[in-house]
């Protein structure tokens, strides 16, 4: 049996009849950028986000650089973040001019909130936070912290589509929440987009302008802005996907706890934790065993396809060798980018194909 890590072809087994419809329609119109889908999306991801103010974008990374830069982050601020993520949180901060300053992560392998307050200076301006994996940070604490500090708060929700906490979605607790729409996330479009939502109107308008060269109106630029404007075939994509992402959203969390349930008397591997009252999404079902690599070889030999969410932990990267940072005060980050491995999920994903994993990762351990 083969066990794709991602299979993106089943999300369009009931209704790839409707995408070639809309995207033909917008190939008739000449309707590609700006076009009537991209409003429309707006709209409607702003329902599913109780009424929240959506800014259609480009692509994730741009989300977060637009929302410093419009917070009034600049040159001589600092920026705290997860030493666990993508290098998108951590490069936006820096294309603005600021400084980032890396915190170590907890159990959830989100931000240790409780590391958070000593990273603090008087050049510190903001946090983001990232909810990895589509499981959601300490938010109650992380945002007592911002509000005693006057910091704002961009939540990272590239990887937590449709997470809770407590209720409440990920990207409606902090000033502004970034979203990512690439092809691989639970939400995910043909090509790169994001979206920035915020409950500040006034916000909204400002990263809209700057997203569209600063102006609202063309010609009239009232600032210099970028070009980052999401395409109407995106748009399009992203309101059919939208119409199934609870059922898909339900999938995975199946698909997680069947893992989880499989895998419970095996010793060696350590399964993820949840945090209480929230909803996990599971962008990434991770796992962490000490013999990550010869199982990740063995799991390929045996037809499985897994991935390593993130090999390198961002303040091991070259890219930040500048910073001269000691890492041993990333020790859970660095710990965690030798034993994590992502096994398949996706929504459509069988309970024969999850056990067939499982029961694969089983005859790897009754080697030893």
């Amino acid at each position: 049996m083969e066990v794709k890590y991602l299979d993106l072809k089943r999300q369009l087994a009931s209704n790839y009849h409707d995408y070639n419809k809309v995207i033909s329609k917008i190939v008739e119109n000449s309707d590609f950028i700006n076009g009537r889908d991209v409003a429309l999306f707006a709209r409607e991801f702003s329902e599913k986000m109780n009424g929240a103010h959506v800014v259609p974008l480009a692509n994730g990374t741009d989300a977060l650089y637009v929302s410093l830069k419009m917070l009034g982050i600049c040159e001589g601020d600092e920026v705290i973040t997860t030493s666990s993520s993508w290098i998108s949180t951590s490069e936006a901060i820096t294309q603005v001019g600021a400084k980032v300053v890396f915190v170590d992560i907890d159990e959830y392998h989100t931000i240790d909130s409780s590391k958070i307050e000593a990273a603090i200076t008087a050049n510190t301006k903001a946090i983001i936070p990232v909810h990895l994996y589509g499981q959601m940070c300490e938010m109650g604490e992380i945002m007592r912290i911002a509000n005693k500090y006057d910091l704002k708060v961009v939540e990272d929700c590239a990887q937590a589509h449709f997470s809770t906490l407590e209720n409440i979605y990920a990207g409606l607790l902090g000033d502004v929440g970034t979203f990512s729409f690439y092809p691989g996330k639970n939400l995910g479009a043909w090509g790169d987009a994001g979206a920035v939502v915020t409950k500040n109107k006034n916000l909204a308008e400002k990263i809209k302008a700057f997203a569209n060269h600063g102006a609202h109106i063309k010609h009239e630029h009232f600032m210099e802005g970028i070009n980052s404007r999401m395409d109407t075939i995106q748009a399009a994509v992203l309101r059919l996907k939208l119409r199934s992402i609870d059922l898909w959203t339900d999938e995975r969390i199946t698909a997680a706890n069947l893992y989880t349930k499989l895998l419970r008397n095996v010793d060696k591997v350590s399964t993820p934790s949840v945090r209480d009252n929230t909803r996990h999404t599971f962008h990434v079902y991770a796992v962490f065993c000490k013999e990550r690599d010869d199982l990740r070889a063995f799991l390929a030999s045996k037809g499985v396809q897994t991935q390593i969410h993130y090999p390198i932990a961002l303040p091991a990267m070259e890219a930040y060798s500048y910073l001269n940072l000691d890492l041993r005060n990333y020790a859970n980050s660095i710990r965690l980018q030798k034993l994590e491995l992502s096994l398949p999920i996706y929504p459509g994903i069988t309970k024969e194909e999850i056990t067939y994993v499982v029961d694969r990762i089983k005859e790897f351990y009754h080697q030893f």
